[in-house]
């Protein structure tokens, strides 16, 4: 008997699913404030030269705030105080001749800088100095803390497969909010950068688990929807942490503020059940039984279903590419999850790129996922998982493509408009492509291939961030990598069976020796 048929007699979505899908949103909700932190922590607020210890027989001292910047200070194009550099001694005559300033010795700031504290009370950045020749240190932040996302997915994949969704659970709801709160009482750049890192590795198992959890809870009908809500929780998460950034501008504040539900998770993670499915495949049914029963009980129904013993058997990361389809399968998943989550995040950590301001930003970018993911709702069984995942990223790839030939200067308000629609598409790619790849990889190691998948997404993530820094080579070149990344992710979404209306496969066989026709595309 197949799990579907014991689902469909114990109600595949009712009141138990329910809670599921409550308590899986609650604690999703702390990540998407974590991964978009950085854009508000290592924020870069304008900065000069502290030139506060200049004298020069007292004279310096007797200037006002305006006439030592001028004396101090050399002027950037724009017409503004150097951010990174200051004269070797004051220039006194530039009081009466300011435009005389040809040849004049500089030198790189003596004395640490200044910061504009009008929009961010503290950041990491004014903490400790990471600007001018430490800028990518600053940039480095964001890819420390995202390749610790992209090992906690290997790790807790794996580890999920073998000890189980529940238990692995609790681990990444404690470790997280542990290390998460370490971070904001950091004293030095590396210990916060290390704190960043396992709190990334951390986190991750909230993503993965949760997300698997829920579909191996539901029946077919009910999957998009699950999908679609968990994605939801994402958006409501992003939207929510604009308005936090904007009142708590303090680093170390705002780093608690958005870990403390994480409290609340760890409280309710009692009524959060194992995934029948998984004990099934495990050979455990004695346990399967019991959540199965809880279920029918919870759902008002009476379930007179057998489970049928399956093989007890460990499954790893090599079943992922042991077998021929199996392995198509995981290569070309992986590398479109790589091009999603590298234009998703270079979009995403773009704000001050399009001329808004960086709280508009934030929320402009987060409210436009709104609409993406109830078009996706609506269309994923009208035209398949397949054609939404394809023409989403394409359609992200043309407005990346659109604001490399829109003059920056010129068209800020177009600019800043195709942006917003580029990551609305790009978001919905990503709201596909969960769902997609739960239902592509069999019960026995979905949670391995999830853990790969978010793996090889983590990696676009990382490399994100170094992507935006090629604007020194070319102004332009990281929106074409962008967009050439979502158009090749386009292509390789083309390639993948459709599983509109099909059950989740079981075993690697299912995978293998298909008898539907487009699972034969593999």
């Amino acid at each position: 008997m197949k799990f579907e048929n014991v689902l469909a007699d114990v109600n595949g979505f009712g009141r138990f699913q329910i809670m599921i899908i409550a308590i899986s949103f609650i604690g999703r909700f702390t990540l998407p404030c974590h991964f978009m932190l950085n854009n508000f922590i290592a924020a870069v607020p304008s900065h000069r030269c502290d030139i506060s210890a200049l004298d020069d027989g007292g004279v310096f001292k007797n200037l006002s705030e305006t006439e030592r910047l001028v004396v101090g200070i050399p002027l950037q194009d724009d017409g503004t105080p150097s951010s990174c550099v200051m004269f070797a001694e004051p220039q006194y005559h530039l009081l009466s001749d300011s435009f005389n300033t040809t040849e004049l010795p500089i030198a790189p700031c003596q004395n640490g800088w200044v910061y504009d504290n009008s929009t961010f009370k503290s950041t990491i950045t004014s903490q400790w100095d990471l600007v001018c020749e430490r800028r990518g240190e600053n940039k480095a932040t964001a890819t420390i803390f995202f390749v610790g996302v992209m090992f906690g997915n290997l790790t807790f994949g794996s580890l999920s497969d073998r000890y189980g969704r529940r238990i692995m659970l609790l681990v990444s709801y404690v470790t997280a909010l542990l290390f998460a709160t370490a971070s904001a009482f950091s004293t030095s750049y590396t210990m916060f950068a290390v704190l960043r890192f396992f709190t990334g590795f951390s986190i991750t198992g909230i993503i993965i688990i949760s997300t698997v959890l829920s579909v191996e809870w539901v029946d077919v009908e009910h999957r998009k929807l699950v999908g679609v809500i968990d994605s939801l929780s994402w958006t409501f998460g992003n939207v929510v942490f604009a308005a936090i950034a904007y009142f708590v501008n303090d680093w170390r504040l705002l780093i608690i503020s958005i870990t403390a539900p994480l409290i609340l998770s760890i409280a309710i993670w009692r009524w959060v059940p194992e995934s029948s499915r998984w004990l099934i495949a495990r050979g455990n049914l004695d346990q399967a039984k019991m959540y199965l029963t809880r279920c029918a009980s919870m759902n008002r129904k009476e379930s007179n279903a057998l489970l049928v013993l399956k093989k007890d058997q460990t499954y790893s990361y090599i079943d992922l590419v042991r077998t021929p389809k199996m392995r198509k399968l995981a290569f070309k998943t992986g590398l479109l999850w790589l091009c999603i989550a590298t234009t998703f995040y270079g979009i995403s950590f773009n704000l001050t790129g399009f001329g808004l301001d960086i709280y508009l930003a934030q929320f402009s970018y987060a409210a436009v996922e709104l609409p993406a993911k109830l078009a996706v709702y609506y269309l994923l069984d009208k035209v398949g998982r397949r054609r939404v995942e394809a023409s989403a990223l394409l359609l992200a790839g043309v407005c990346l493509s659109i604001n490399i030939v829109v003059p920056k200067g010129n068209l800020p308000v177009v600019r800043a408009v195709v942006a917003v629609v580029g990551k609305g598409f790009s978001s919905a790619s990503f709201a596909t492509i969960v769902l997609y790849s739960s239902e592509l990889y069999p019960t026995v190691v979905r949670q391995n291939g999830l853990g790969y998948n978010s793996f090889m997404a983590r990696l676009g993530v990382a490399v994100a961030p170094m992507i935006l820094l090629l604007d020194s080579v070319w102004k332009d070149l990281p929106q074409v990598v962008l967009c050439s990344t979502a158009v090749i992710g386009g292509i390789i979404a083309r390639t993948l069976p459709e599983t509109r209306n099909k059950f989740l496969p079981e075993t690697i066989e299912d995978i293998e020796r298909p008898t539907s026709t487009d699972m034969n595309r593999l």
